[in-house]
């Protein structure tokens, strides 16, 4: 089992990283911090007969929670005291993700993914993809920066590793996954890079340019297509693209549906209330779903340079 690195001591060993030692403006006789990598992991043990937590060296313990996730997301990576997604956006994404609108998709994954031993979930939400994707890993690690999502992911799917984590700082050692997933979440590509091991998978989803047009089409005066391409571009600086692929079929929406659509997405947020509400009454909705698949892979190591 991949051990969880502390996120305290990981953020005190960067600090000392970035400041000047006291050497080097004349104190000879100080000696910097130092914050070894045994120190950055974390141990499993009982604080009693029900209750378990991980600590580290230092000290630092982290209860695990009674659905079995845990917390590793220190207040200083909080940019505000609930971030990520709300209950009742996560509560609507289940009922419509249940309702097998997106199952196209969550069966593509299990494709483009070679198996593997340990596969993180960047940006899990709840948890509807990463769920499938223990039938192509002996290991899934579900991290997401909103609790009430990883509660959820947790509790609904009990073999997954879950954590409260950023995805910008993610509490794993290096070289730690063999494959990386993100799915309409955010793509942190220097964390990917320090957690693939050399020829390991990202698979990142992304709305192809005609998801939902229809729509969004109700919704705004002016549609602009999404532009998944963009991401491709900056990504083959790092990785070597394996594959680009469409998923696209039409679906049919109820009344109940929409709205969880509605709540779901950052659409809402946006639309012109009057056209808001328009939507939000239509007994019906045909629309197509498309996405954007793409699979890149870590270069391997250049063994013969010097």
């Amino acid at each position: 089992m991949t051990p969880w690195r502390c996120p305290l001591c990981a953020a005190a060993s960067i600090r000392a990283a970035n400041t000047v030692p006291d050497a080097a403006i004349g104190e000879q006789d100080s000696e910097p911090l130092e914050v070894t990598e045994s120190t950055h992991e974390l141990r499993l043990e009982s604080t009693s007969p029900t209750s378990k937590s991980y600590r580290c060296e230092a000290g630092h313990c982290f209860d695990i929670a009674r659905e079995g996730y845990v917390n590793l997301l220190p207040v200083q990576q909080k940019k505000s005291l609930s971030p990520g997604d709300t209950i009742e956006s996560l509560q609507a994404r289940r009922r419509f993700l249940d309702g097998g609108f997106y199952q196209p998709l969550r069966d593509a994954l299990t494709e483009v993914i070679t198996p593997c031993q340990t596969l993180i979930d960047l940006g899990c939400g709840e948890g509807y993809y990463t769920a499938a994707l223990n039938d192509v890993a002996c290991e899934v690690i579900a991290l997401d920066i909103a609790k009430p999502a990883i509660r959820m992911a947790a509790k609904t799917y009990p073999a997954l590793r879950c954590a409260v984590a950023s995805v910008a700082a993610v509490p794993l050692a290096d070289a730690s996954a063999d494959a990386i997933t993100s799915i309409f979440a955010p793509v942190p590509l220097a964390e990917m890079l320090r957690l693939l091991r050399p020829g390991g998978q990202v698979v990142v989803v992304t709305p192809a340019p005609a998801h939902l047009f229809s729509y969004r089409q109700a919704l705004f005066e002016q549609v602009h297509d999404h532009e998944p391409s963009k991401f491709a571009e900056a990504a083959s600086e790092h990785f070597q693209v394996v594959l680009q692929k469409e998923v696209r079929y039409d679906i049919s929406l109820d009344q109940a549906a929409i709205n969880d659509l509605l709540l779901m997405t950052p659409y809402a947020w946006k639309a012109n209330p009057v056209r808001l509400s328009a939507v939000a009454q239509l007994q019906s909705l045909h629309t197509e779903a498309a996405f954007s698949v793409l699979v890149l892979s870590k270069p391997m190591l250049d063994l013969g340079g010097a």
